[in-house]
């Protein structure tokens, strides 16, 4: 809710204050963005009902601007908001409380209980040949060839190589280690590094999108970032999302479809066929870049379930 105009000369200072505290603190991108935003869209509901002074903000506000939260439409999907979102906009909540009681401000009283989960198992992960298909699609989901070698390069990080949409975006041309065969993943999650081995196929992929297509797009020579779009700039998550979508649609296959997968149901997805094909669950977790192996496992879980 980016487009919500705070007038109190308080709260615009806190929100702009907090930002530049995540951010002096090293929180991801991700998070020094919807943090913040959602904090302004609580701010703006305690202007738009007369509660200029943090310090008064009762546990009935609280609950009552929850409430508002889960019967507010979703402005980029349809529908209301989903159970992780409105655990987004708890943690902001909590994070805001955090970065109060540093400043020796009064925390606000949130008694807020999380929403409930995806049952464990539930991840959405795609067939072996529901993946090909994909990769197919993108011989003709786009006229312009250097957009149909980009989507193929995408489709082997997200995939082959089981990364994290943001360690997508945040790739580097330097990062494709085509000598040695791996790529090096500098934005992990906690800031984690790691290398991930890429097999020949695959790297003539990457190739064939680094040295024929990437240079046809504008002004490539000024972006270090391996992925880039049509202004020369480095490709956001939702760029990724909308190609696999665009991925989706040329498909014209409606089992794939209905089960609308995201770029991480990629990373699920390889994960789950390198157990099925007999991969330690130790070296899983290394490529995946789990801090614990219990994260792994999982995986396990989500086999079984679906063998049974």
């Amino acid at each position: 809710m980016k487009k919500l105009k705070l007038q109190n000369n308080s709260y615009k200072a806190l929100l702009q204050n907090f930002k530049e505290w995540l951010d002096v603190l090293g929180y991801s991108k991700s998070a020094c963005d919807n943090y913040p935003n959602h904090l302004q869209e609580f701010l703006y509901y305690l202007e738009c009902h007369g509660h200029t002074d943090l310090t008064i903000v009762s546990v009935t506000i609280i609950k009552k601007y929850y409430h508002y939260l889960q019967q507010r439409p979703n402005t980029n999907t349809y529908g209301a908001l989903s159970n992780a979102t409105l655990n987004q906009h708890q943690q902001a909540l909590r994070k805001f409380n955090e970065y109060l009681k540093q400043h020796h401000s009064k925390p606000l009283p949130i008694h807020l209980k999380a929403e409930s989960k995806k049952e464990q198992g539930s991840q959405t992960v795609l067939t072996q040949s529901e993946i090909k298909t994909l990769f197919e699609a993108t011989e003709f989901t786009e006229s312009q060839e250097h957009i149909q070698l980009r989507d193929k390069a995408m489709l082997v990080v997200l995939y082959s190589c089981g990364l994290r949409v943001n360690e997508a975006v945040h790739l580097n041309i330097k990062d494709i280690l085509f000598d040695k065969e791996l790529i090096y993943v500098r934005k992990g999650k906690n800031y984690k590094e790691r290398f991930i081995p890429i097999n020949y196929y695959n790297l003539q992929i990457l190739e064939a999108y680094l040295y024929d297509s990437r240079p046809l797009f504008y002004k490539p020579s000024q972006c270090e970032s391996f992925f880039i779009g049509s202004q020369g700039k480095r490709l956001g998550t939702q760029s990724f999302s909308l190609r696999l979508k665009a991925l989706l649609k040329a498909t014209c296959n409606e089992e794939l479809r209905e089960k609308k997968p995201t770029p991480h149901s990629l990373r699920h997805s390889i994960a789950t066929h390198l157990l099925e094909q007999g991969a330690p669950i130790e070296s899983i977790q290394q490529f995946l870049g789990h801090s614990s192996l219990e994260t792994t496992q999982i995986y396990v879980h989500l086999l079984q379930k679906n063998a049974s």
